[in-house]
């Protein structure tokens, strides 16, 4: 058997015991009964250099590192995106419920570190049971039950709470939390708890649209698509405002320095928008199948 037929015979006989492929990104566990099934690399076993065995392949995949930049990047200026001068305010607003029953004001303001701060004050209620609030991506509606509180959630308090400030960090927002576009304030009854089922554990009592007024912000890694190329042939998955590429999904085969040239930027660049990014063997092949940002603002 031939070199590239004992790597594919070990490939399919381990991928076969763990019930998922070891050479590109997770996969989702399969539900009870369902059959399992293999993956395909990113990088075939002919793409693998000289003198790497199918023991080492299937060692780096289950162990991939960091990727490592270009010797020819050494002179290139690290990536930098200016933050937002601390204490500036990117959003406020007055809140209050349908009826009348809630009140109070919210802002959110910038730590000057690319963290934020969701900042709740002047909170009156007249409803029996808690209340929560929580930023969120898409809109909700009044009636709606709630799985998951938001970004910034807090419980406010209850009738008898004084009209305290708070101020919550928004962990999770990125580094441009102008996407949180609503505010959703809820009722944080106990689950079981004897109310109305209108003021029930989870049912929206409340929603407010956020205006953000975020301040441009300067950056020296700019992405702009050059076309596909051998090892860099995926497709554009998305694109900023400005019609910068704005995601990139990985091709088989695709290298990281392929990849970061086919943007015009440095190893060190695509590191940067991706945090926790991994590559495996020593040509730092990517995990096919799985997406990078290639949008400062949305790292």
């Amino acid at each position: 058997m031939n070199r590239i037929g004992a790597i594919a015979v070990v490939l399919a006989a381990t991928v076969a015991v763990s019930g998922c492929s070891l050479l590109r990104g997770p996969d989702p566990l399969p539900a009870p009964s369902t059959p399992s099934t293999t993956t395909t690399p990113s990088d075939t076993p002919s793409a693998t250099p000289d003198g790497e065995s199918a023991s080492d392949l299937l060692e780096a995949s289950a162990n991939p590192r960091t990727p490592t930049p270009e010797p020819t990047e050494s002179a290139a200026p690290a990536p930098t995106l200016t933050p937002i001068p601390a204490g500036t305010v990117l959003a406020q607003g007055d809140v209050a419920s349908p009826k009348g029953s809630i009140h109070f004001h919210f802002r959110v303001i910038a730590n000057g570190d690319d963290t934020f701060t969701a900042q709740y004050s002047g909170f009156t209620s007249t409803l029996p049971v808690p209340v929560g609030v929580g930023l969120f991506d898409l809109p909700r509606a009044v009636g709606d039950g709630l799985t998951y509180p938001g970004v910034g959630d807090r419980v406010l308090g209850g009738p008898t709470s004084a009209a305290t400030a708070v101020d919550v960090p928004l962990s999770g927002s990125g580094v441009d939390p102008s996407h949180l576009g609503t505010l959703v304030v809820s009722s944080a009854a106990a689950p079981g708890q004897d109310v109305p089922v209108e003021i029930a554990a989870g049912k929206v009592l409340a929603v407010s649209t956020v205006r953000w007024s975020v301040p441009a912000r300067q950056t020296n890694v700019h992405p702009k698509d050059t076309g596909t190329r051998a090892n860099a042939a995926g497709a554009v998955a998305g694109t900023t405002a400005a019609g910068a590429p704005a995601a990139y999904t990985v091709a088989p085969d695709d290298l990281i320095g392929d990849v970061a040239a086919r943007f015009g930027i440095t190893v060190r660049d695509l590191v940067w928008l991706n945090e926790g990014v991994q590559v495996f063997g020593q040509d730092q092949h990517l995990y096919e199948g799985t997406t990078l940002n290639l949008d400062p603002l949305g790292r």
